[in-house]
């Protein structure tokens, strides 16, 4: 079955309905109909935490972190194999280290990773990427 890997920007678009939003909308049901696994990495939950903490509050937050919770996305902890690949992306790259760590879990997991986020392209020799929309345009 098909792996693919939602970082934050992928989560955030969908629940800012943005561009990107009805793809990430149809693989979140997708996984709910058991055709794909979603997964997704504790950092960048946590980064989803963060800017909806910073828009909004942290009871706000709390209540999007229940309802990805509730979703068929599997939360995957930073253990060292995947904090070691995420560290040897920020050694080679100008990426975020959160960020990071959702190309590590992709390389990890031999999976997908759907974004929207150009600092990626850095990546694309290393890790599949799914993009939400045209990065040459946006």
């Amino acid at each position: 079955m098909a792996v693919k890997v939602l970082d934050a920007y992928a989560l955030m678009a969908f629940f800012e309905d943005e561009p990107g939003a009805d793809l990430v909308r149809d693989l979140i049901l997708k996984a709910e109909d058991g055709k794909i696994n979603l997964v997704m990495s504790v950092v960048n939950l946590g980064e989803v935490w963060h800017s909806i903490a910073r828009t909004n509050s942290p009871g706000v937050a709390d209540q999007y972190i229940g309802e990805i919770k509730g979703m068929a996305i599997e939360v995957m902890d930073a253990d060292w194999q995947l904090t070691r690949q995420a560290a040897i992306f920020k050694v080679n790259g100008r990426i975020s280290y959160a960020d990071c760590y959702a190309a590590a879990l992709a390389k990890v997991r031999r999976a997908e990773l759907v974004t929207g986020d150009k600092e990626f392209k850095l990546l694309e020799n290393e890790i599949k990427i799914s993009w939400l929309f045209d990065t040459e345009i946006n």
